[in-house]
């Protein structure tokens, strides 16, 4: 029996990426409001009450109105924004980590940035490789498509714009997610940054191996990651240490995680490094993994690897 899906927000970059993927997928059919309607507060309702499944691409704002719309106990929502990422009945949807999305009812898509961090400190923190209360830094830097629609003009509006620093406020609202699913004391350091390429992603991690209380070397590291990934068709724990990593203006998208360790030959110091594709695994490609999750379909279904 085919399974209903309305995308609430399918015009902006995740909803139409999410759209795309689940046209004419056989199993799923595809509730939706023509222009007049899509922003009409009772043919949303109406959508959103008669759905299998909602899926929010929405500003925080709108997806917890959205969901306070909801006035059934059997519709399923995944919402792409950060607005339940840390809320109290929501799951969190990043099945690697152990996160229960087959059964859930209410799930929260990770963000871009969380969710390179997440794949490479959670595991090391749960193994205890990484104490609760070290004191962590991230410096990631994505593609500007994941900005919104203000950002995207501005960087395909002015091509001398090259790189973009912020998050200075070290308020950033990926930051809660971070710490909560990460099991940390307190947040990291945030060092977030908008590049040149319409998508992609790094997210790395600093380690000084020689001042971790365990001192765990590269080898413990990598085997804490690859037991922690096992199996997944998703997640790649690399064992090499390429001479580097690039991301490139003009891509195709994917729905990988690839994770690296490099270290020094000491071992005293080493980065933990996490590519993907800000609008796939870090957006659209999660929550289309998440919809085949809960539906019981193909869990690769719809998704590039």
């Amino acid at each position: 029996m085919s399974k209903s899906v309305f995308i609430d927000g399918a015009v902006g970059t995740t909803g139409l990426e999410i759209r795309e993927r689940l046209e004419g997928r056989d199993g799923l059919s595809l509730i939706l409001l023509d222009e007049a309607r899509r922003k009409d507060r009772e043919a949303r309702r109406e959508a959103l009450n008669s759905a299998d499944f909602v899926i929010l691409c929405l500003p925080d704002d709108a997806a917890r109105e959205a969901v306070a719309l909801i006035d059934n106990p059997h519709t399923r929502v995944i919402d792409a924004s950060s607005a339940h990422r840390v809320a109290e009945g929501w799951t969190y949807g990043f099945p690697e980590l152990g996160f229960d999305v087959v059964n859930a009812r209410f799930v929260s898509n990770p963000g871009c940035y969380p969710t390179g961090f997440l794949a490479l400190v959670a595991p090391l923190v749960r193994a205890g490789l990484i104490p609760a209360d070290w004191p962590l830094t991230v410096n990631a830097v994505s593609g500007y498509s994941g900005g919104g629609k203000a950002l995207i003009e501005r960087f395909e509006n002015d091509e001398t714009l090259a790189y973009r620093d912020y998050g200075f406020g070290l308020a950033h609202k990926h930051l809660p997610e971070m710490q909560r699913h990460a099991g940390l004391a307190y947040a990291p350091v945030f060092a977030p940054m908008v590049i040149r390429a319409h998508r992609g992603m790094v997210v790395e991690v600093p380690l000084p191996l020689a001042a971790l209380p365990t001192r765990p070397g590269r080898d413990a590291i990598l085997a804490t990651l690859t037991a922690a990934f096992a199996g997944s068709p998703i997640v790649t724990v690399h064992h090499g240490q390429p001479d580097e990593l690039l991301v490139r203006e003009s891509a195709a998208g994917n729905d990988r995680l690839d994770l690296y360790v490099f270290a020094g030959a000491d071992g005293a110091q080493a980065r933990l490094v996490a590519t993907l594709d800000n609008l796939g695994k870090g957006a659209s490609g999660a929550a289309v993994q998440s919809l085949n999750l809960m539906a019981g379909l193909d869990p690769l279904a719809g998704l590039n690897l």
